[in-house]
């Protein structure tokens, strides 16, 4: 299939991204609303602290190791597309589609919704939004807004992204210190088990509460959809992975154990969540202990600080696959366009803020956020892979990275990885058939915009 090639008067995009901005788009991306809400959940699925803490670092360890594998990838294919790129390399064109068809459709854009979902829920805790219809319109009128932004340079975008980086790690903090020196009643008696409740859940009830904290660390693989943007690539990618992995990791761990120290486990598990919707969040029962009046409102603005950072940050990279695609033929022209001063793919972003405006109005938070990490596991597994796959393919190409622990990290990425999609299936049957639905939706658009392109090719 012919692929279609830039003119040499067409806009380029500009790496306008140093080191700082790239890592600072790596955390922001990935703390977001998950560390504030899915404890809970998880609390409900293991029952123990001990567990709970053990599926955050699960997780964590899990997340870390698809970002070592893909650091080799993004500093051996720094072109825009991340996961898009690398699949195309190592397996072709169908599945790199299917997976910016995944991207476009239920991950980037699942994931703007659910951040925007959870700004008006934060907000809510400061502002008169008790109505449901209040907090969807705060919700869509939050990602235009940032879409808008994101439709201006990119270098503006990374400025945006690295102060409400600093902001939001900064808050967040402050709330793992409040609790730590001055909240009233914690105990490290907490994190005992309750009495009469089972010290292990088993591994389907584990599985389910690492998903849950797998969407909080969900967006370590956002950054190489960037790395057009990126300056000097092969360097600042693999360490920007890295730092702001250990960045996120230190943070999470922070905060969680300061929830347990602050709470009991049955005052975690009946916080905010599908099964306790009008119940405030853990994090803002934990702010309360040590500080009653005011505590839920400095939490709600660190809340609101964090989702619009990994809301910006997802804009910004997510919308760079469409572009991507397009680029090569294998989505529409239009979305190949960059803006003539901007040089950004405003087709591509607009396209994905009013898909997920779309979300946002049919969908809760908890869905949005299992459907997203169902699908997005499927394709994490099939790019880790590709560091196996692109070795043998290209093993002459240029890396600048390679995998620290290789063979072993990529593989036990990759094994653990099928293990959640199948677990999924079984704990969460309705997320992961619509999921799997609208990834398999793909492929009639797939083999349609392939016949109009052969078809235009050869009329001209």
């Amino acid at each position: 299939m012919t692929r279609t090639t830039p003119s040499l008067n067409r806009p380029e995009l500009v790496r306008g991204l140093g080191l700082g901005a790239t890592t600072a788009l790596v955390v922001g991306t990935i703390i977001g609303t998950g560390v504030f809400l899915k404890t809970a959940r998880m609390a409900q699925e293991v029952g123990t602290p001990a567990l709970v803490l053990m599926a955050w670092v699960a997780a964590g360890l899990l997340s870390l190791a698809g970002a070592l594998s893909y650091a080799e990838l993004g500093a051996m294919l720094p072109a825009a597309g991340g996961e898009y790129v690398y699949l195309r390399a190592a397996y072709g064109d169908l599945p790199a589609f299917l997976f910016g068809w995944m991207r476009l459709t239920v991950g980037s854009s699942g994931s703007i919704a659910s951040f925007g979902a959870a700004f008006a829920t934060f907000l809510a805790a400061v502002a008169p939004l008790a109505e449901t219809w209040k907090q969807r319109l705060v919700s869509v009128g939050v990602i235009l807004l940032f879409t808008g932004i994101n439709c201006m340079r990119v270098a503006i975008g990374g400025r945006v992204q690295s102060a409400l980086t600093l902001a939001k790690v900064l808050a967040i903090a402050s709330i793992a210190v409040g609790v730590f020196c001055f909240s009233s009643g914690a105990t490290w008696e907490h994190l005992r088990a309750p009495a009469g409740v089972a010290h292990w859940c088993g591994l389907p009830a584990f599985g389910a509460a690492m998903l849950s904290a797998l969407w909080a660390f969900d967006g370590w693989n956002n950054m190489p959809m960037a790395a057009g943007e990126v300056r000097d690539p092969g360097r600042n990618i693999p360490w920007a992975l890295m730092g702001g992995m250990a960045i996120v990791l230190a943070v999470y761990g922070l905060l969680n154990l300061a929830y347990c120290y602050a709470l009991p486990i049955s005052e975690i598990s009946a916080s905010s969540s599908t099964l306790h919707g009008s119940a405030p969040p853990v994090a803002f029962k934990a702010a309360s202990t040590f500080l009653p009046k005011f505590g839920p409102r400095l939490v709600a603005i660190a809340a609101l600080l964090s989702t619009i950072g990994v809301l910006n940050g997802s804009i910004l990279t997510g919308a760079r696959i469409p572009y991507a695609m397009a680029r090569d033929g294998l989505f529409f022209a239009n979305f190949a366009r960059l803006g003539e001063r901007s040089a950004v793919p405003i087709p591509s972003i607009i396209l994905q803020g009013i898909w997920a405006s779309v979300l946002v109005l049919s969908a809760s938070f908890d869905q949005l956020t299992d459907c997203v990490i169902f699908a997005g596991m499927i394709f994490y597994a099939v790019t880790t892979a590709a560091v196996f796959v692109l070795r043998k393919k290209l093993p002459d190409a240029p890396r600048p990275y390679r995998t620290i622990g290789y063979p072993v990290v990529p593989f036990l990425f990759v094994l653990v990885a099928i293990w959640l999609v199948i677990n999924t299936i079984s704990t969460n049957p309705l997320e992961s058939m619509a999921g799997l639905g609208l990834i398999a939706l793909g492929l009639p658009v797939y083999f349609w915009q392939r016949r109009t392109h052969a078809a235009a090719f050869t009329a001209n």
